[in-house]
């Protein structure tokens, strides 16, 4: 039995330290982007590195647990929007709209998104898949309604808001910018026919 309650102890503590560190690190990405270092995470939550990379193998694997809450929200504005919207063309809109603003919750954040899209090793691959197929589906009802260009994937859609988010992003330029540039891309999946853009 004591051997029951110290090892229940050890896997509380663990989680404890884990929970930590991930609010931790949500701190340092908001504020420095996700350049931080390792190490200075490891510092500024007051464990040993050991401990972190217990938790978190590298870098890649403490931005996929903190992309979950994030990932999460973002199906929630997918539910919402599908909810407000009658018109597949605004419906999405709306999620590139919503899809850049998740790729720029942390500033950096496009790079390793980038990166992992096409990567089955690391840690943000699934995530970056599971957007894919979302931004696949909706793109597909704008195109059987005629209203996006046939021929696009929601793959396409993914890569071209990485790139607005990395060249809009606060390190390499300001939001009018990134305002103009979103607005590109989402003038370029609509067919000439398409809605979009067209007051009610």
């Amino acid at each position: 039995m004591p051997h029951t309650s110290a090892a229940r102890r050890t896997r509380k503590d663990a989680q404890e330290n884990r929970t930590h560190i991930l609010e931790v690190a949500r701190e340092a990405f908001k504020k420095q982007g996700v350049d931080v270092s390792m190490d200075a995470i490891a510092t500024q939550s007051g464990v040993g590195p050991g401990t972190l990379y217990r938790h978190f193998a590298n870098k890649n694997a403490l931005l996929a647990a903190l992309l979950d809450a994030h990932h999460a929200d973002l199906e929630r504005k997918r539910g919402v929007i599908e909810a407000e919207e009658a018109r597949s063309d605004r419906i999405l809109e709306r999620w590139i709209d919503a899809l850049g603003d998740w790729m720029l919750v942390y500033d950096g954040l496009s790079e390793p998104l980038r990166a992992a899209w096409s990567s089955a090793n690391s840690p943000l691959t699934l995530t970056c898949q599971n957007v894919i197929d979302t931004t696949d589906r909706i793109l597909r009802a704008a195109q059987a309604d005629g209203a996006a260009r046939p021929g696009l994937t929601g793959r396409d859609i993914f890569l071209g808001s990485l790139a607005v988010a990395w060249a809009g992003g606060e390190s390499a330029s300001d939001a009018s910018t990134r305002d103009a540039l979103r607005v590109m891309l989402k003038r370029g999946w609509a067919t000439r026919d398409g809605q979009t853009g067209r007051a009610d």
